[in-house]
């Protein structure tokens, strides 16, 4: 039997969105859910994270954040040191919701409601799959931790009192009576900016936005942009991290003198402004069992920016891009050389292009927006709430 913890003020209590492993201001975690709940709700929200950069009051739209200490380097002690502190935390702001982003938080999620709290568990991936993607998993061990991971999730969701997903295939691994989708779409206008130059007018430069690693394709980039040739692009930008800090180094030493710019994190206002200089974005990830049936948060913010992409051919992504709204090119993620000829396509046919990325821009507009999905997340909230 469950011990109800109770808040001395329900209806305005405190929310609290945990992560300790996605930075701060994710756009998913902070500028989607935790600024939409704090706009249509009448609670406080508190974003606990890990990143050693300090807490602070309210910052915006009465989201306030509480950051829990930098955590060890290792892989245990990242998930004991943020699972403990996250606990105590958690008892002394005894919020009316939990709602937690990482799957080494199941655990702690699991201990929270069997001691009264309401629990929302928030899965961005495939985190199964995960096991056949990750280099640090020797290969004889993959299946058993697909299936350690399987039966902690199946645990997690038998208690928790609801699981959000990131895509419905994502959901189609948890209880249909206790999982919504809340799919990672735009904020309609979030990237906009002021034009300074009509699309045919911008430099030839292409770009890509989101983590930097070998699986998301950034040494086929790199190569197809050398293939390519200044002649075609001027310039390939990164805007985001690399996995490692040896991978960084690995890829600028691969671009070598080539115009290959890494800008870093960037605020979305500067995001805004980087996609508004490029002419198409990038979005080839390796066909790994958990990028097949992804819905990445770049592929939709390119199209909301109205720049056509070049993105891997896989099914559900052909689907969207190719037959619903024809606002790209596919290609084999593996293939340099086609990479770099859907990058010559665009660049050499800049008013077919142009066409691209405002159809794109139009189904966003239409359709794959946040607009929607808030409107899911806060019924999910609501219905919590008055339970």
């Amino acid at each position: 039997m469950t011990r109800s913890v109770t808040h001395p003020d329900f209806k305005t209590g405190t929310i609290v969105l945990l992560t300790t492993v996605h930075p701060r201001f994710d756009v998913r975690v902070y500028f989607k859910e935790a600024q939409s709940l704090a706009s249509n709700l009448p609670h406080k929200v508190l974003l606990m994270v890990a990143d050693g950069k300090g807490s602070t009051g309210e910052i915006q739209c009465g989201v306030s954040i509480h950051d829990l200490g930098k955590l060890g380097s290792g892989r245990l002690s990242r998930v004991l040191g943020g699972t403990w502190k996250a606990f105590f935390a958690i008892l002394r702001v005894r919020p009316v919701v939990v709602h937690f982003h990482d799957p080494e938080l199941v655990p702690l999620g699991i201990l929270l409601r069997a001691i009264g709290f309401k629990v929302i568990y928030d899965v961005h991936e495939s985190f199964p799959s995960l096991a056949y993607s990750r280099d640090w998993v020797p290969g004889i061990l993959r299946k058993p931790v697909y299936w350690v991971v399987v039966c902690a999730q199946r645990s997690g969701a038998a208690c928790f009192n609801a699981i959000v997903a990131a895509t419905s295939t994502i959901g189609k691994e948890f209880p249909t009576d206790k999982t919504v989708v809340v799919q990672n779409f735009p904020i309609s206008g979030e990237l906009d900016v002021p034009a300074t130059a009509s699309y045919i007018e911008r430099p030839p430069s292409l770009i890509y936005v989101g983590g930097i690693s070998k699986h998301r394709g950034a040494v086929r980039m790199v190569r197809a942009f050398e293939l390519l040739g200044n002649a075609h692009c001027e310039r390939l930008d990164f805007v985001g991290s690399t996995v490692t800090d040896s991978f960084a180094g690995e890829l600028r030493a691969l671009a070598g003198g080539l115009a290959v710019h890494f800008h870093g994190e960037l605020t979305r206002a500067q995001v805004g402004l980087a996609l508004a200089a490029a002419r198409a974005g990038l979005v080839v990830l390796e066909p790994l069992p958990n990028h097949l049936e992804s819905q990445p948060n770049k592929l939709f913010e390119y199209m909301s920016a109205g720049l056509p992409v070049i993105a891997s051919d896989f099914p559900l992504w052909r689907r969207l891009i190719d037959q619903e709204g024809g606002c790209g090119i596919l290609v084999d993620p593996l293939d340099t050389n086609a990479i770099a000829a859907a990058m010559r396509w665009i660049l050499e046919h800049p008013a077919e292009a142009e066409a691209m990325g405002q159809r794109g821009r139009d189904l966003v507009d239409r359709k794959y927006n946040w607009k929607n999905e808030e409107a899911t997340l806060m019924g999910l909230y609501k219905r919590l709430l008055a339970s």
